[in-house]
């Protein structure tokens, strides 16, 4: 077999580029549409994009000079290095700078980020020789083994599949239904439809990984997604699942997908895509409401597939006629997806498969956990006391632990208020939850009289303003009366795209309270007699911001 036919990891492409002597000829690095700036080993590496990396415009940071975790080819089309026909670029190493800006340009819209450790621009390479053109630089060996020159066949099937399909990088879980509804022929029907489906999606180490989980009276997890990454091993194992039998419990089957299945302790991958399929066979028999909206909330997109739907004359033992709207991460039509029997799923197969590795469509992986901006005011007047004020700070960092903090993802900030105002940190100051959590814990205690109003007026003004509307949230904690009118500086902050909940203890008026939250005032005020109950409002106040970043996003 010929060298240049040998395909050969990511990594290793970097490693035989990085050791080659500086007088051979560029050898072009073949890469995705996936591929980042801080991806690359080498500076003024030349770099082989693929056509139609146009549509990366969530992975696309800054304008000319671009932050590190920006996609390369996204990037060099935004820039114009490069057309959407692909081609070779050279990625230039710069050190991480503040406010990279975003753009409209070549037909994508790049992203603003306020810092990153590291950047890069781009400029088109001169002297590719012939031999290392798009043809023949599919494994960007050295020179040494170009000038064999042998001729560069085209992958078989075969090959393509142990590769992995790098540009559908996502973790799908595919829940089965094994109920005595399907039966044990159309059960088998089914797992020769997976097989096909897994099969077409060419699972790899690179590419998608795939679990699965039967429904039944009980979810049963048969293989984790890290079990079998290997296709020819993955197909057997979907082949080998037994049937069970039981009602069709898919609500079951989506809340313990949702709840288990993605954790990094059971292979679910930082950063990649959660996709869940969920096949049915008829109708549930459970309600799939709530379990559709944990997996919602947990950035998970539910894709919903139907096989034989019940007849008119069956419609009346079906226990929710909407299941389908319900149950999908966004009733837009393209979570759905019917096939009128088992015995006709073939030609389903490769539209399917496409559906699972749209990545722009995949509209339910950006959720509260790793989108919101929460501003946090902290009371520190005299009334509180030292142990009172740390057990605020306790509660409000457990607030944080929840969302995923990071340079791209959710930001806390947070103001200290008596009659003065004091900003203890911004939202863009620390990029990781650790760092974040550990700055709200130092907060120092300040003492004094309680300005509540000026308080929130101050933080929409110094804490907010270069922020986006619509994912904006400030909780106001305080345990006595404002000696100010907080009415009209809470209304300001609502009308500029300010979510307010306002957490009461000891002596705060409720009426003072419900002047500051947001609509409806129930969902959004909090009141406790003692600082030590302040920790049972955590898991509402949670679920209170995924409820409403889902309703206004």
């Amino acid at each position: 077999m010929s060298l240049l036919t040998v395909p050969l990891p990511l990594t290793a492409v970097f490693f035989l580029i990085s050791s080659a002597s500086l007088s051979e000829p560029t050898v072009p690095v073949p890469v995705t549409c996936a591929t980042r700036g801080v991806d690359l080993v080498q500076d003024g590496v030349v770099v082989l994009c693929p056509p139609d990396c146009s549509h990366w415009t969530g992975s696309v940071f800054g304008t000319g000079v671009y932050a590190s975790i920006s996609s390369v080819c996204g990037a060099a089309v935004h820039s114009g290095v490069l057309g959407p026909t692909g081609g070779h670029v050279r990625v230039h190493k710069l050190q991480g700078r503040h406010n990279y800006m975003s753009s409209y340009a070549h037909g994508l819209q790049s992203q603003p980020l306020h810092s990153w450790t590291a950047s890069f621009k781009l400029t088109k390479p001169v002297n590719i020789p012939l031999e290392l053109t798009s043809e023949t630089s599919t494994t960007a060996l050295p020179a040494a083994a170009q000038s064999a020159k042998k001729p560069v066949k085209k992958p078989s099937v075969k090959k393509a599949l142990t590769g992995g399909n790098k540009d559908c990088q996502m973790d799908i879980a595919v829940v089965i239904d094994s109920s005595s509804n399907i039966g044990q022929r159309r059960f088998n029907l089914q797992k020769n439809f997976v097989t096909k489906l897994a099969a077409m999606l060419r699972v790899g180490p690179t590419g998608p990984h795939v679990g699965l989980i039967q429904a039944s009276d009980s979810p049963r997890t048969e293989f984790l997604l890290t079990n079998y990454t290997q296709p020819k091993e993955l197909l057997f194992a979907i082949r080998e699942v037994a049937y069970l039998g039981g009602d069709t419990n898919t609500g079951k089957a989506i809340m313990h997908t949702a709840e288990t299945f993605f954790t990094q302790e059971n292979g679910g991958r930082r950063g990649h895509p959660r996709v869940m399929m969920v096949l049915v066979d008829g109708w549930p028999s459970d309600d799939l409401e709530q379990a559709a909206m944990l997996a919602r909330e947990s950035g998970i997109n539910v894709f919903l597939v139907s096989v034989a739907k019940p007849a008119p004359e069956e419609l009346a033992t079906v226990r929710d006629k909407d299941f389908m709207k319900k149950a999908v991460c966004k009733d837009n039509g393209f979570f759905s997806y019917l096939i009128p029997t088992w015995f006709s799923t073939t030609k389903h197969v490769k539209p399917l498969a496409q559906r699972l590795c749209s990545l722009d469509s995949l509209l339910c992986s950006r959720t509260c956990y790793n989108s919101v901006n929460i501003g946090f005011l902290i009371d520190g007047s005299s009334s509180i006391g030292e142990g009172n004020f740390q057990l605020q700070l306790d509660f409000l960092a457990g607030i944080a632990r929840n969302f995923d903090i990071s340079d791209v993802g959710a930001r806390i900030g947070a103001v200290q208020f008596t009659y003065e105002q004091r900003l203890e940190f911004g939202l863009f100051d620390h990029s990781n939850k650790e760092d974040a959590i550990a700055a709200l814990r130092r907060v120092p205690y300040m003492s004094g009289g309680t300005a509540t109003g000026a308080a929130i007026s101050y933080t929409t003004q110094n804490l907010f303003r270069r922020t986006a509307r619509g994912r904006n949230f400030l909780i106001v904690v305080t345990d006595g009366q404002s000696y100010d009118n907080v009415r009209g500086p809470a209304l300001a902050a609502q009308q500029q795209g300010i979510i307010i909940y306002a957490v009461g203890v000891a002596w705060a008026p409720l009426e003072d309270l419900k002047a500051m939250s947001s609509e409806p005032k129930e969902s959004h005020t909090f009141f406790t007699r003692e600082f030590t109950g302040l920790a049972e409002f955590i898991p509402p106040l949670v679920r209170g911001i995924c409820r409403d970043f889902t309703e206004n996003n």
